[in-house]
């Protein structure tokens, strides 16, 4: 392969249509018809661009496009993969421009001395990494604390303005101006200046990304003009006085601590850059999670009625229906993407807005759901080392926004409209957004407390602790010594969400503040109801006595899940399923399953006594005589030493602590991987941040590198420099923080991973898990 870009190699397209005379490019290349007609400007692509991409997504995800001359990318994994390698995949002409500037317009942006140079988006290696880090500070989780009180002030204010016309345009009454002036602010611009700023930015937007016509460049280049010449006298005025809050300013105080890193042309280029990136994109971003949320009522209502979803739902926002449709990169060195031979040189135009459409990493790509566990995996943000700074901005606007709205107008409905677009290839939202209400229906005309906020605003990715769900009881009953069974269904009727053999459930305590998992142990069939067995543990942290003195029938709870990390090999030849007291749950659903697939199974139930031993009855009559018991007062007691255990089959196992470390000492005889175990505790509370010690983690996408103090997590620590991690239990636990490991030697101390697993040395929980020695190589 050749590592030289040869700008005069022609892109050769791969793919011919068979059903007939294929259309060729200039230079005779055949092609598929649909990727000769591919068009980023017509107004299908600006309505829907996934839609509009779909049978590339599924049948040919590279494709040439000869209109745009182009390389057309559109699923996950090959998106995921370019971002990560920036070397091969340059981001050098993300700010190139789609549609190039005629001679005369090119004269009017020569008078201003416009002269854009690199920014953060489109400056390669080895310059964008020092000044990315040099310039981050201002954009983690602890600097953006400040900002809430004026952005919802301002939310406030222009809110107030409208809310008892009874009718609004979202987009030109608050969801343009309040971005930009949050944009403007977080940069630090004076206020005497902001209105003028804002008349200009617009202009920048359509000469990169657009398609304006021969007529039409003359007047954008006086805008941009305007724009770059009046932000280099902003930027002289900010330096008379550089201790301010802002974010220029903040580079300008780095500018004398690194003048080669941080240069003035630098400055200049970020401060129209920077108003353009925390401005547009914040604002269509949320006009399109509004018009989405509005499409579908019961996703509104849910937010409506719990705002702890609201930072979920940002995230299925931005996967489903983003403001970033798409980047560009250019090849580096000849390259192969999904079986395509891409030629050094090629110009690439990634579509994000199809990869957080894409089936293979999200089950059901098309349906727009806020409590979807994995939404934040979205690339709108990008990833790896260009990855957008201001992310977390953008999400805590797009928080204070649904906030707002559903507290003051939950009313509210889309207007009867069609949705028009600014035509070009990366950056979308609806120009205009109707909506209407009826103000005598205002919350706040009679109770004026819907005007305080309800719920704190997360900076930063959002936790799975906030993606719960309303569920009624339906039945409890006690099932003797102490257990409880608890039965659930949907407060609207609706279907439950699948599950699989176990899997379990978080259920939130009430006012308590805490939560605990439960294994369901139901039939999986039924969409229903879920089902879980609750042991009253009288020593325990309160979750099992509140279940037990608190829940009766028609009490509404919340719950999380389900989620599965002690899934059954559906694939076994054979299977031993070994159960304890309580830990029977799992057990039972994983044994009705394999008694459906066919699956040579036996089962192992031990209890202290048979009263003490919920499902016993059940179980007997579905299982016969594949299921042993053991009873402590009966002086009958499982010999796991004597269990058949070879190649070709798995163990499951769930019960109390002392059987289970009896199972692992027996299993150290059996195969690798035979043994898999489900806990109940996390012995992760027991740390003693005094013997720990400090290590660096690099991160290879990122170009960063963390440290981890002794009293601080390795999933804290990555929060705090704006690294994305997902959580749940963050005990250890569950595994929803496990990150990928490429070098370095892991202190495990989780329950999730086998021992096998472990020593494998690839993975590991950021939640509690550290490094042995002084540093490790994670995949972020």
């Amino acid at each position: 392969m050749s590592d030289a870009i040869n700008p005069n190699r022609t892109a050769s397209c791969p793919f011919h249509d068979n059903t007939g005379s294929p259309p060729s490019t200039s230079d005779g290349c055949p092609i598929n018809h649909r990727a000769a007609d591919f068009d980023p400007f017509e107004d299908a692509y600006q309505q829907d661009p996934p839609e509009y991409v779909r049978w590339a997504r599924e049948q040919q995800p590279v494709f040439y496009s000869p209109k745009l001359g182009y390389w057309v990318v559109t699923r996950f994994d090959d998106i995921k993969a370019i971002f990560r390698d920036n070397m091969t995949f340059s981001p050098s002409i993300a700010l190139e421009k789609i549609t190039p500037t005629g001679p005369e317009a090119n004269e009017v942006l020569a008078s201003y001395g416009y002269a854009m140079s690199r920014t953060l988006v489109n400056e390669d290696e080895p310059a964008h990494m020092p000044r990315r880090r040099a310039l981050m500070e201002p954009f983690t989780p602890e600097a953006l604390e400040r900002h809430k009180p004026m952005v919802r002030r301002l939310v406030r204010q222009y809110v107030d303005r409208f809310i008892n016309d009874g009718k609004a345009d979202l987009v030109d009454q608050i969801l343009w101006e309040v971005p930009l002036t949050v944009a403007l602010h977080f940069l630090g611009v004076p206020e005497e200046d902001m209105d003028t700023l804002r008349k200009y930015s617009i202009a920048h937007t359509v000469n990169t990304w657009g398609r304006p016509k021969p007529e039409e460049q003359v007047e954008v280049a006086q805008a941009v003009g305007k724009f770059w010449r009046f932000a280099g006298n902003v930027l002289e005025k900010m330096r008379s006085n550089p201790n301010g809050h802002g974010w220029m300013q903040y580079g300008i105080r780095k500018q004398k601590e690194l003048p080669e890193v941080v240069t003035d042309s630098y400055l200049h280029s970020m401060m129209m850059a920077g108003i353009v990136a925390a401005h547009e994109t914040t604002a269509n971003a949320t006009a399109n999670a509004l018009k989405l949320l509005l499409q579908h009522p019961q996703a509104w209502r849910d937010i409506c009625d719990d705002p702890r979803l609201i930072p979920n739902a940002v995230e299925e926002c931005l996967r489903h229906n983003g403001s970033i449709a798409a980047w560009r990169r250019l090849a580096t060195r000849d390259v192969t993407i999904s079986g395509v031979e891409i030629p050094a040189g090629s110009k690439l135009l990634i579509v994000t807005s199809s990869a957080n459409r894409d089936e293979r990493q999200f089950a059901g790509a098309d349906l727009f759901d806020i409590r979807r566990e994995n939404a934040s995996d979205h690339l709108t943000f990008g990833y790896g080392s260009h990855q957008c700074m201001g992310k977390n901005l953008a999400r805590m606007e797009m928080q204070i926004f649904l906030e707002a709205f559903t507290r003051r107008l939950p009313h509210m409905r889309l207007a009867e409209q069609r949705f028009s677009y600014v035509p070009n290839t990366s950056f979308r939202g609806p120009e205009h957004l109707l909506i209407e209400w009826d103000p005598a229906l205002n919350p706040e005309r009679n109770d004026l407390s819907v005007l305080r906020p309800r719920t704190a605003v997360r900076i930063g990715e959002p936790s799975a602790h906030a993606i719960s769900r309303p569920v009624v009881v339906t039945s409890v009953i006690y099932a003797g010594a102490d257990i409880v069974r608890v039965k659930l269904a949907s407060r609207d009727g609706r279907p439950l969400p699948r599950w699989t053999p176990g899997s379990h459930i978080d259920v939130e305590c009430g006012d308590t503040g805490i939560s605990r998992q439960y294994s369901l142990c139901g039939n999986p069939a039924e969409a229903e109801t879920f089902e879980i067995a609750v042991l009253k543990e009288h020593d325990s942290r309160g979750g099992s006595v509140w279940l037990h003195d608190a829940v009766k029938p028609g009490a509404l709870l919340h719950i999380r899940g389900p989620r599965n990390h002690f899934r059954l090999d559906e694939t076994a030849q054979r299977v031993v399923l070994i159960a304890g007291g309580i830990g029977i749950t799992p057990i039972s659903a994983m044994a009705r399953r394999a008694k459906e697939l066919g699956i040579d199974y036996e089962v192992h139930f031990s209890g202290r006594t048979r009263a003490s031993m919920v499902l016993l009855d059940e179980l007997s009559a579905l299982h016969g005589d594949r299921l042993r018991v053991y009873v402590s007062d009966e002086d009958t007691r499982n010999d796991f030493s004597a269990l058949r255990v070879d190649d070709a089959t798995q163990v499951y196992a769930c019960g109390p602590a002392n059987m289970l470390d009896a199972l692992e000492q027996i299993a150290t005889n059996w195969p690798d991987n035979t043994l898999k175990i489900e806990h109940f505790v996390s012995s992760i509370g027991t740390r003693d941040p005094d013997r720990e010690h400090a290590f660096d983690v690099e991160l290879k996408d990122s170009g960063l590198v963390v440290t981890v103090a002794a009293d601080q997590t390795l999933l804290a620590a990555l929060r705090q420099a704006n690294v994305d991690v997902q959580s749940d239990c963050e005990e250890g636990l569950c595994g929803s923080c496990e990150v990928r490991v490429l070098a370095g030697e892991v202190d495990h101390r989780d329950v999730v991973l086998t021992k096998t697993e472990r020593q494998s040395n690839t993975r590991m929980m950021a939640c509690c898990s550290r490094a042995q020695g002084t540093r490790l190589t994670l995949e972020l």
